[in-house]
């Protein structure tokens, strides 16, 4: 059989991986449209090994991110590729905020992410740099790894393994055929699926994250998050410690104007920004999901000073200089039936496809549990050998 994959990012990567274990003697096939794997959202997030306590226990991210970080560590340690144990702070600011980290330590039971309630003086001997009110919750299975370098060691192994690969090459100009499909196309997931005549009722809303590097002297031992509202898919502005130490605030969630719209200018497409700007309108009259007061308050970090001013919320000094580092955008999926953003994973399969229409953080963690996943379920299993 062959097996044509669409997308190297993570998701495609793993899923190639997981096939290739399964069944030996199939032709797979990844096509990507860059030049290299990792491109877009593989090779721009921070790498963040999540735990797995921010999800409702009826959700597949709950299923598969603390399986996701187990299996992403063992992979790495397996290809000699640094896991960076730092653990994670969530911190609170608030009597309120309090009640959502007893929320978020109850979710980390259900799901087996070992995240647990501490005093704000644990908290402190964990970093004495943290702020935080009474008490904090702490996640020791929270790590980072460089997610470049996972995907290209991926990839090597892949190419071992006799998978193929295809760069600078879209899906509309493969004209070869192939029994299966598989769509991990990020950003142009619901486009490819569309062509496909598959979730023509979802579209991609993609989000602008921002980040600052942290050049200061004030030390940040551990990653730092706030409470984030667990309304909306968002974490907040926070603390994150690199792979290799660097420290830097962000993500913003910042509605962007066409899809792979990193900067102002970067990639410009004058069909997409139509197109994403009158569905942004549509949502920002109605306020749908809130999207009208978060775009409000996300549209305040083009100003430097106010990401800074959000991430000193979380610490008690941090004080020194900040280096604009390449945003990343989020493939965020939504329901135009609903007008509601798809807060997990979804998967849609037909006939002979497979379609992962929504792959957002933890998507890295889960990688390789998601890839299990998909290959296991009934409707996966229409391939024979």
């Amino acid at each position: 059989m062959k097996v044509l994959i669409i997308g190297a990012g993570i998701i495609g990567l793993t899923l190639a991986y997981e096939l290739r274990e399964k069944y030996p003697n199939y032709e797979i096939i990844v096509i990507d449209k860059e030049a290299h794997e990792a491109f877009h959202a593989s090779g721009r997030n921070s790498g963040i090994l999540h735990a797995g306590f921010y999800y409702t226990a009826d959700s597949l991210k709950a299923k598969l991110t603390a399986e996701g970080n187990k299996l992403m560590k063992e992979f790495c340690k397996k290809h000699n590729i640094f896991v960076n144990e730092t653990g994670k702070l969530v911190v609170a600011k608030n009597e309120e905020e309090i009640e959502t980290l007893y929320e978020l330590e109850k979710r980390s039971k259900s799901n087996n992410a070992g995240a647990y309630i501490i005093t704000q003086k644990e908290a402190e001997e964990i970093d004495s740099n943290v702020k935080t009110y009474k008490y904090a919750l702490y996640s020791p299975n929270t790590a980072s790894v460089n997610p470049k370098k996972v995907c290209n060691v991926l990839k090597k192994e892949l190419e071992k393994k006799d998978v193929k690969f295809i760069f600078n090459m879209p899906y509309e100009k493969y004209n070869k055929s192939y029994d299966f499909l598989i769509n991990a196309a990020g950003l142009y997931a619901d486009k490819i699926a569309h062509m496909n005549n598959v979730g023509e009722e979802y579209t991609m809303l993609p989000f602008k994250g921002l980040y600052l590097k942290y050049l200061g002297k004030d030390i940040i031992k551990t990653q730092i998050y706030p409470v984030p509202n667990i309304k909306n898919p968002f974490l907040g502005v926070h603390f994150t410690i690199m792979a290799d130490n660097t420290i830097k605030i962000g993500p913003t969630a910042i509605p962007a104007f066409w899809r792979e719209n990193y900067t102002f200018t970067s990639r410009f497409n004058l069909k997409e920004m139509i197109e994403i700007l009158s569905l942004e309108a549509k949502l920002f009259i109605n306020n749908s999901f809130g999207f009208r007061d978060l775009a409000l308050y996300e549209m305040r970090y083009y100003l430097k000073e106010n990401l800074i001013n959000e991430a000193k919320k979380l610490v008690k000094n941090l004080r020194g200089e900040f280096k604009n580092l390449t945003p990343g955008i989020r493939a965020q999926l939504l329901n135009k039936n609903t007008n509601e953003l798809v807060m997990d994973f979804l998967v849609e399969y037909k006939e002979n496809q497979i379609h992962i229409l929504n792959a957002v953080s933890p998507a890295f963690t889960a990688s390789f549990a998601f890839a299990k996943y998909v290959l296991n379920q009934k409707k996966g299993e229409i391939w024979k050998q």
